[in-house]
């Protein structure tokens, strides 16, 4: 019951701050139109795809922490954790378009805690999953 809470209300929390600082601090930044326009719509876009996509194929609950089953189609193919992935392509994405400092800060210690989350989710993997589990782990990078 508690897992959801914990996994769901700082998710939420980083992004509404991301997107708070990002509007009040817009264009801080030396960031150029192209990029800011170019690249970090495409990652915001694309992070949005994979990320909910694949959301949708596991479902709200298994995606938020729920014991279900060990999940190694779609992104799961090329990534053990595409959904980090993506979310630090959208935090990314963000930092350059809106070229905010405030952003690009937390948008930093965002994407560190991004990085570190599949540390402590593995140990749990294992457990739930065993032998299915390791031979995932052994055939699938852990990001990219």
């Amino acid at each position: 019951m508690a897992t959801p809470i914990l996994v769901w209300v700082p998710t939420f929390t980083l992004f509404g701050i991301l997107i708070a600082l990002g509007v009040m601090e817009w264009g801080s930044l030396p960031i150029p139109i192209f990029l800011r326009f170019g690249v970090g719509v495409f990652l915001i876009v694309a992070g949005n795809v994979v990320v909910w996509s694949e959301a949708a194929k596991f479902g709200v609950a298994q995606t938020g922490g729920a014991k279900g089953s060990l999940r190694t189609r779609g992104m799961y193919r090329y990534s053990r954790n595409p959904q980090y992935v993506a979310d630090i392509a959208m935090i990314i994405g963000w930092m350059m378009l809106c070229a905010s400092s405030g952003a690009a800060l937390v948008g930093l210690a965002g994407i560190i805690v991004l990085i570190a989350a599949p540390f402590a989710e593995e140990p749990w993997l294992k457990e739930q999953y065993g032998s299915a589990f390791k031979d995932y782990k052994a055939k699938v990078r852990r990001f990219i």
